[in-house]
């Protein structure tokens, strides 16, 4: 555990996997996004943390660094850090966004990376049926704003948000100068987050297409396709 050196290894649960997985199918994947591209970004180091947890589960992460990425509409959707992103939300089984909470709201950084996620992909949003946990650092006291700002974006976007959160108040002096998180019981709820992030996902996993199928867009489906099939001859 040398790695996680914030983690007491007796009561880490490295066995997840094996005890929810029914088979040998491969491990779940999370793209991690966060909300600021400052030198000593606090929302990217809880970000790390998060996926060097996620990682040591068995886990698969990929984190987006959005230094570049054009404002919404301010560029086409062929732009490389578009496409990037785009391409990262189809990858991926579930993800974590962690924000700075600036004017009691998420960053406009983090909003932006939302916002290039397009709604639909034929009739399905390519966020649909995957997970999500949201996570937050504060410069000051400890508020919630952000998380559920995200928890709304979450639901609009179709994600299964799981109940557990992070939120870290004074976030200025929970980190070291290599940017680690230092032991603390807000180190610790971020292990809950990510361990109860990893469970759930392995449980929805081989089911996430089912989940995802509604009833609405069988029926819009099947609506196009017959007004497809019986066009009046020309």
């Amino acid at each position: 555990m040398s790695d996680l050196p914030a983690v007491n290894p007796e009561y880490f649960d490295d066995a997840i996997a094996s005890n929810l997985s029914e088979d040998a199918s491969p491990m779940p994947r999370f793209l991690i996004l966060y909300g600021s591209v400052r030198e000593r970004s606090y929302s990217r180091f809880a970000a790390e943390e998060a996926g060097r947890l996620l990682t040591k589960m068995g886990a698969e992460v990929k984190i987006f660094n959005p230094s570049g990425l054009p404002l919404p509409d301010d560029a086409p959707d062929t732009h490389p850090k578009v496409l990037e992103l785009r391409e990262l939300v189809r990858w991926c089984d579930g993800m974590i966004w962690s924000s700075p909470e600036r004017h009691g709201a998420m960053s406009s950084v983090m909003k932006a990376q939302i916002d290039w996620i397009p709604l639909s992909e034929g009739a399905v949003r390519p966020s649909q049926g995957k997970t999500l946990a949201v996570m937050q650092v504060s410069g000051g006291s400890q508020s919630f704003n952000a998380v559920n700002q995200m928890r709304i974006l979450g639901r609009w976007m179709r994600m299964f948000t799981i109940a557990n959160q992070s939120s870290v108040p004074k976030a200025w002096q929970e980190f070291d100068d290599a940017g680690r998180m230092k032991p603390s019981a807000l180190y610790d709820r971020i292990v809950d987050v990510t361990e109860e992030l990893f469970k759930i996902t392995l449980i929805l996993k081989p089911h996430t297409a089912y989940l995802a199928d509604r009833y609405s867009e069988r029926k819009e489906s099947h609506q196009e396709l017959s007004a497809r099939m019986n066009q009046a001859k020309i």
